[in-house]
């Protein structure tokens, strides 16, 4: 996250941790270029559009213990950082409420076309309060109208990627000086309850068209969300079991929706110490809790699950969340997926930066071949201290993982999506739902 910190509250104190120097530029490129080297597929930026102001009823937790706030946009980072690459991607969140859909549309042609097609979007619905307040909204919509909000979000942009401009638009003649055949190229001219948008786009067709699909719903409107549009789902799950029934279900609610089962990836969050010897990695593991911030983590859960935890007993299993008012559906659906339904919201605060593997680099490649059986395609590797902890990583545990063949050596060529499926194209499948949007092109054509 282009902010002090991210998910590990606190640690932003620790005399190894330079995320006090988010705002600069050249961290961000060192890392780039450190996960380039080791072969990572992309960097991934979260963001939010308000402050964490559930716990306590407002946001001074937050801000004492720099809780995601202050924090920059981190899509303007993509550009300066694909030229200091050459095959990283780049997925960055941008949620509905945060950008007119023309305006977000244009913006991702521009970068698909700055990085030669290494750009992915994380699509999210928002459930910060103060995100709903910051945009106008009196407050946040219900679960349910955000995510018909995103249906139409995504209608309008696929519209726009996809189905505003043809292949073969772009001429380039410089002998009759045309550059563009206007024939084939389309206003969209969407109608819906939020938007009104004639087009056409303004961006010509950009190395992938639309953006890989990123996608972390947990609840089940936005698992089925996922299912139906994302080609890559960010899970939480506590152990490779429940890792399993998510995938499953996805994976299901995917070939409902007229799609196949291998459409999706399914990446899970993760974080490492390692240490030469398990006894090592024990101590260092100890000595980062010990920066950790109770109140900074409790505040953030609190934000997450919209419900102030210091008003809740963090002794009850999270298997209760039917019973609390207002608890939403990403604990319903931790507590669905955890194999050990005792697990009380102290636990919940305690993991909930992402699952912790701690060992030797070999212990750590073992745990990984664990969620990999599970169905795991990929993890989101998360970082304790930046950039120590994707420093270790790296030095240590990626020779490992290569080797066992859990980590790629080269990129494939191609864009993004082309390094991420390997034998498809840079554009979506046409099963995907945007697809109807090039037919229809095709058809006023």
């Amino acid at each position: 996250m282009n902010a002090v910190a991210h998910v590990f509250q606190g640690l932003w104190a620790h005399p190894q941790s330079n995320q006090l120097d988010y705002s600069k530029l050249e961290p961000w490129v060192e890392l780039a270029r450190l996960l380039e080297r080791a072969r990572f597929d992309a960097i991934f930026f979260a963001d939010v559009l308000g402050t964490h102001d559930a716990y306590g009823g407002n946001h001074d937790i937050a801000v004492r213990h720099a809780l995601q706030v202050p924090n920059g946009d981190p899509s303007v980072l993509v550009s300066a950082l694909a030229y200091a690459t050459e095959h990283l991607g780049f997925a960055f969140t941008s949620s509905i409420m945060s950008d007119h859909p023309f305006t977000f549309a244009r913006r991702l042609s521009t970068l698909d076309h700055l990085t030669n097609g290494r750009v992915g979007w994380n699509i999210v619905t928002s459930a910060l309060h103060g995100t709903a307040r910051n945009y106008g909204l009196g407050g946040l919509p219900s679960h349910e109208e955000r995510y018909a909000w995103a249906e139409e979000y995504l209608d309008v942009v696929y519209k726009l990627w996809e189905g505003s401009w043809d292949d073969d638009a772009v001429l380039r003649d410089r002998d009759r000086g045309v550059y563009a055949d206007p024939a084939l190229i389309h206003a969209i001219d969407h109608v819906g309850e939020r938007y009104r948008i004639a087009g056409p786009h303004l961006a010509e067709p950009s190395p992938q068209r639309t953006p890989v699909l990123f996608q972390a719903g947990s609840s089940r409107i936005g698992r089925a969300f996922a299912a139906r549009h994302a080609e890559a789902v960010f899970i939480h799950a506590f152990d490779p079991g429940g890792a399993t029934r998510n995938i499953e279900e996805v994976r299901q609610l995917a070939l409902d929706a007229g799609r196949r089962a291998d459409d999706l990836l399914f990446i899970q969050a993760i974080t490492f110490v390692l240490g030469s010897t398990e006894e090592e990695a024990s101590r260092r593991d100890r000595e980062l809790n010990e920066w950790l911030s109770d109140e900074g983590m409790a505040a953030h859960v609190s934000g997450i699950i919209g419900v102030d935890l210091s008003e809740i007993d963090l002794d009850r299993p999270i298997s209760d969340a039917e019973q609390i008012e207002g608890v939403q559906g990403v604990v319903r659906a931790l507590a669905e997926n955890a194999s050990d339904r005792s697990l009380t919201f102290g636990e919940l605060v305690k993991l909930q930066g992402s699952t912790r593997v701690v060992g030797t680099p070999e212990q750590i490649a073992d745990e990984l071949e664990r969620w990999a059986d599970a169905g795991v395609d990929g993890f989101n590797v998360c970082s304790v201290i930046t950039p120590g902890t994707l420093e270790d990583f790296v030095e240590h545990a990626v020779p490992v993982l290569q080797d066992r063949g859990l980590m790629q050596r080269e990129y494939a060529q191609g864009t993004l999506r082309e390094k991420l499926f390997e034998g498809r194209g840079a554009r979506l499948l046409d099963r995907h739902p945007a697809a109807l949007r090039r037919i229809a092109a095709g058809s006023a054509a």
